[in-house]
């Protein structure tokens, strides 16, 4: 089923799809992991990664923009995929491994907001917190953020026009908060705490580890800049809406997160920041009092209420799309009878994320990043020259800038970041990948069986 043969109504516009993207992007990421962020390179010199990173995901961002305008569908990817290997034989595997890696790696990163969000909610409440890890429930204090992701799966079975415009209400706080502490950072800004350590720019393994290590963190932090490519069924224009989208949300995170960054660690030492479990709260706290770190760590708590709102909504597309082209469980395909949202789609993804809130926020960071690296980002830039040099069938109304350059710098950019992890993420990923082949293969001996193996192969 094509694009156009969508149930679904196109409703969102450039402002709404830019709100989500940012939403998206703009969550709870950077106040939780800045700590993370300069103990990969036990300094401000780590700033260096945040740069390098917002230069690969406006490359990337130029691949995203160039596969969504001309392949507009719900899905993003696995939508690229299908359209693009869909002769192929193995372009079912590929199909099948996308969607099997996302339903672990995206639930991950949507369960990472979650998992954060409570070091501010235990600053709101320490004592609360403190009698939750001693009351002996197992999973003690993971159970408050499981709840939380199965009321916002809920709160989003509801038409999608409807939830376009909250996304605009909630980007509108996100915005917000951040221009409180970039305001509060600039007016309060003491470059001598800006020291680096002995040797910070000594060219080394150990460096390009730590940067490498770095990037990821940033990387993560940028995540979302795709996010309406998984909504194209539903957006107005698609064909200049998404690039727009995409590059607007990609600049205006971009310019946000670099100058917030710097404003905290011009506020808190480095070597306070890097140990801090709710940074944003002791940097307000340390300017204004504990009364304004209150308020900020409210703020702080509804931009990842705005984040995990927008990423929920996206990626509960994807398996939908997937089901819907025969390339999944039919069950996902399923749509609510009278106001047609995938309902088992975004249920699914609301339970896996609820699932691993019980997770350490590292891991579920490290897991997300590295498992989708090398199917999701490298594969996008080969379907892309695959479009290129295969599909003149295809209409391109955004052609990426000064093609092939920025998809290669692409390539090199996450190539480094993915080689020079460290071993246990890059096992995940392998178990991933082996767990999703080996589920191919029997679900297509499945198929066979019960009449209807073509579906992996459409």
């Amino acid at each position: 089923m094509s694009s156009s043969d969508s149930p679904l109504p196109r409703r969102l516009g450039l402002l709404q799809a830019t709100c989500l993207n940012i939403a998206n992007m703009v969550g709870i990421g950077p106040f939780v992991t800045i700590p993370l962020f300069i103990a990969a390179m036990n300094g401000p010199q780590a700033m260096i990664a945040w740069v390098i990173a917002a230069i690969l995901v406006i490359c990337d961002g130029l691949v995203w923009s160039e596969l969504g305008a001309a392949l507009p569908g719900s899905g993003g990817t696995y939508h690229f995929f299908r359209e693009i290997f869909g002769p192929y034989r193995w372009g079912g595997l590929i199909r099948f491994l996308f969607i099997w890696q996302f339903l672990i790696s995206g639930t991950m990163e949507i369960a990472s907001g979650y998992i954060g969000a409570m070091t501010y909610a235990e600053y709101l409440s320490p004592d609360f917190f403190l009698k939750l890890d001693a009351s002996g429930v197992p999973g003690g204090r993971a159970w408050l953020p499981a709840l939380a992701a199965l009321l916002v799966t809920v709160a989003l079975m509801r038409r999608i026009e409807s939830i376009g415009w909250v996304g605009v209400i909630l980007t509108a706080g996100t915005i917000i908060t951040v221009l409180v502490v970039i305001v509060a950072g600039i007016k309060h800004f003491n470059l001598e705490l800006l020291t680096l350590p002995p040797e910070a720019f000594k060219l080394n393994k150990g460096f390009a580890k730590g940067l490498s290590a770095a990037m990821l963190i940033a990387i993560y932090d940028y995540f979302g800049y795709y996010n309406i490519c998984h909504l194209g069924d539903e957006v107005r224009d698609p064909g200049r809406t998404i690039p727009r989208a995409v590059m607007i949300s990609v600049l205006v995170v971009a310019a946000i997160y670099l100058t917030m960054n710097i404003s905290i660690i011009g506020v808190l030492p480095w070597q306070t920041a890097m140990a801090s479990k709710n940074v944003g709260a002791q940097f307000m706290e340390a300017i204004y009092g504990r009364p304004a770190a209150v308020v900020l760590t409210w703020l702080i708590l509804w931009t990842s209420l705005a984040c995990v709102f927008a990423i929920t909504l996206g990626y509960s597309r994807i398996p939908y799309a997937a089901a819907r082209n025969g390339d999944f469980f039919s069950v996902f395909a399923e749509l609510h009878p009278t106001q047609s949202y995938p309902w088992v789609s975004l249920a699914a993804v609301g339970g896996l994320t609820a699932a691993f809130c019980f997770l350490s926020l590292e891991i579920v960071i490290q897991t997300a990043v590295t498992v989708r690296i090398l199917l999701q980002f490298i594969g996008q830039i080969v379907a892309l020259h695959f479009l290129r040099k295969t599909r003149p069938d295809i209409p391109l109304p955004f052609r990426m800038w000064l093609y092939p350059l920025p998809s290669l710098i692409a390539l090199v950019g996450w190539l480094f970041v993915f080689c020079l992890q460290e071993s246990r993420p890059l096992l995940y990923a392998a178990g991933v990948f082996v767990t999703g082949t080996i589920a191919y293969f029997v679900w297509q001996a499945w198929a066979s069986r019960s009449g209807s193996p073509d579906q992996f192969r459409r």
